[in-house]
This record gives C-alpha cells, sequence and structure tokens, in this order.
C-alpha cells in the first residue's frame, strides 16, 4: 500500500513539473498574441454592439444571408440623420417589406443610441 501511496506521489510531481514548464510557453504565446491585437484597427462602438447582438443570425458585412449584407444597406441609403434615426428605428421596432417578404425581428432591449451607434457604423461600409 505504501508503495502506491508513493508511486501515486511521484506521479503528481512529475505532472505538476511539465504543467509547469507549459506555463513559460503559454506566456509566451499570450505576449505575442496581445502584440498582434494592438496592431488591429480599433473596432467601433457600433460595431462592438453589432458583434454582440443576434444581428449575425440574419446580416452580414458583405454578403446577404436572411437579410441583407451591412455593405447593401450603406449602398441603398445615404448617410443622413435622418436614414440613421429611421434604420435604428428598423433595428428597435423591426420593420416589414423592405428588403423582401421576410421581416425583421424587432430589438426592444436596444437603446436608440445603441441602434444609431449600429448604423453608423454600417454606414461606414458605403463603397
Amino acid at each position: 500500500m505504501k508503495r502506491i501511496g508513493l508511486a501515486l506521489g511521484a506521479f503528481c510531481l512529475i505532472l505538476a513539473a511539465c504543467a509547469g514548464n507549459d506555463s513559460g510557453t503559454t506566456e509566451e504565446s499570450t505576449n505575442s498574441t496581445a502584440t498582434t491585437s494592438t496592431a488591429e484597427t480599433p473596432k467601433s462602438e457600433g460595431e462592438i454592439l453589432i458583434a454582440k447582438s443576434d444581428c449575425i443570425g440574419c446580416h452580414h458585412k458583405v454578403n446577404k444571408v436572411i437579410g441583407p449584407s451591412y455593405e447593401a444597406i450603406a449602398a441603398k441609403y445615404e448617410n443622413t440623420p435622418e436614414n440613421v434615426t429611421m434604420l435604428a428605428k428598423h433595428i428597435i421596432n423591426g420593420s416589414k417589406g423592405v428588403w423582401g417578404t421576410i421581416p425583421m425581428t424587432p430589438h426592444a432591449n436596444t437603446s436608440p443610441e445603441e441602434a444609431q451607434k449600429m448604423v453608423s457604423y454600417i454606414m461606414t461600409l458605403k463603397k
């Protein structure tokens, strides 16, 4: 019984020693990842809000999914305060018949300010 306990203890020490070597590697890879991510273009508030919401279920930046792509929306509408407000209302209240027969679901928990930031980001995608 003592041999099993000693063997188990030795195994745990070896396992702990091996795990200790991986932490140095993890730290190096974490540091290189951090360096890489700081070189990326910072995302706008609107882009972050879109990423956190369920928009990706129906929309894509470039391709039509269920709803239009963000680029298609930007191409269709002039970037005016009136259009930003109107599109923000579509996000909050939903819409029907604007881009076909499938309605856009309402997002009542999205504030007008958040919806306007989302639309403002989409408008930056105009080519």
